[in-house]
């Protein structure tokens, strides 16, 4: 009977800690283009040529040769990659979530890439306003680089210091508390000093890479205090993942690009590399689909494995009884009614 009872046990310890893959009911997106699969495209979609913004080459509105690294994460949890808001908003049914990511999204009020499109503030309101939210979900929140980098949009001037990008995210992330979100995982910035677009600029202005490289490095301090701050908060009741994506490229050698200071993309010669994924950067300032899948599984090893406590707490509970039935919790996603009317508004997209 003893050991009888030792193998159930293993067998109901085993099933009482669920893999990560079936962690979370669904997954949501705020950021910009480092996170949008498809809005930005789907909403300058020319009815006459069929074709959105970015173009081809890249991929099916992704900014990148491939598919990003929200589209793996999702493949790796189980999940329907979540649905461009912009198909929500046409009728799409989301399976999963939704993804709400604009490219040239920033923490104001404007758009770098399309002027009058949404940007991060939008993005927060469009996704609270389908409270409540999931609390079994997994949310992302990825956004900041476009406050700092050099931009051509005649209505933003570039941040010198982390603090209203900071306190941006800070409102966000208290707001999606506020409607019951619970999982959120935030990535900090990689190096904006290192990419092509800044070392290209150096040579002009050869301070640029230092300089965006502090303000990355303090961008990320801050964020990471905010994390912290935030995960010690009960009142809030948030679980926040780090995701430092800076240490995750600081060697890109040892991770196997050969090329990470040029593009693989050359927009004015309208050329393509011929080795794609040797290269850490599809154009100037975007990363190649082989290193938005190295953030993949970065992420998901960044989700904390299921306690090990509560399992044995389960096979306490029912080891007496000799019950050993796994029970699963899978919560379905129940469409809402559209809450935003797209507004029709003319939009030119800056060169």
């Amino acid at each position: 009977m003893k050991k009888q009872l030792m193998a159930a046990g293993f067998v109901l310890f085993s099933l009482a800690l669920p893999l990560k893959a079936e962690a979370f009911t669904g997954l949501s997106v705020i950021g910009d283009s480092l996170s949008d699969t498809g809005n930005l495209y789907n909403l300058t979609l020319n009815p006459q040529t069929g074709v959105g913004f970015p173009p081809p080459p890249y991929f099916e509105g992704r900014f990148s040769n491939g598919p990003i690294w929200i589209d793996e994460l999702a493949q790796k949890l189980n999940l329907e990659a979540p649905t461009p808001y912009i198909n929500f908003l046409n009728g799409a049914t989301p399976e999963s979530g939704i993804n709400f990511a604009f490219g040239g999204a920033t923490t104001t009020d404007v758009n770098t890439i399309v002027t009058g499109l949404p940007s991060f503030p939008q993005e927060v309101a469009a996704l609270t306003a389908l409270q409540p939210a999931d609390p079994e979900a997994l949310y992302v929140l990825w956004i900041g680089a476009n406050d700092y980098l050099p931009t051509q949009s005649p209505d933003f001037i570039p941040f010198v210091n982390p603090d209203t990008t900071l306190a941006s995210i800070s409102n966000a992330l208290q707001t999606l508390a506020s409607v019951g979100v619970k999982n959120v995982i935030v990535p900090n910035l990689p190096n904006l000093g290192n990419t092509p677009l800044a070392l290209n600029l150096n040579q002009l202005i050869p301070d640029t890479s230092e300089r965006l490289n502090q303000l990355t490095k303090d961008h990320n301090d801050g964020l990471s205090q905010l994390i912290k701050s935030f995960n010690q908060n009960p009142v809030l009741g948030l679980n926040i993942i780090s995701l430092d994506v800076n240490s995750l490229f600081s060697d890109p050698a040892n991770l196997g690009f050969t090329n990470f200071t040029q593009p693989c993309l050359n927009r004015v010669a309208q050329t393509i590399c011929n080795n794609p994924n040797e290269y850490l950067y599809w154009d100037e300032i975007h990363p190649t689909a082989r290193a938005h899948s190295i953030v993949a599984n970065a992420a998901l090893a960044a989700i904390p494995e299921p306690s090990a406590v509560l399992g044995m707490l389960a096979l306490g509970a029912l080891g007496a009884a000799g019950v050993l039935k796994r029970q699963h919790k899978k919560s379905t996603f129940t469409p809402i009614s559209r809450v935003l009317a797209a507004q029709s508004s003319r939009i030119t997209v800056e060169n």
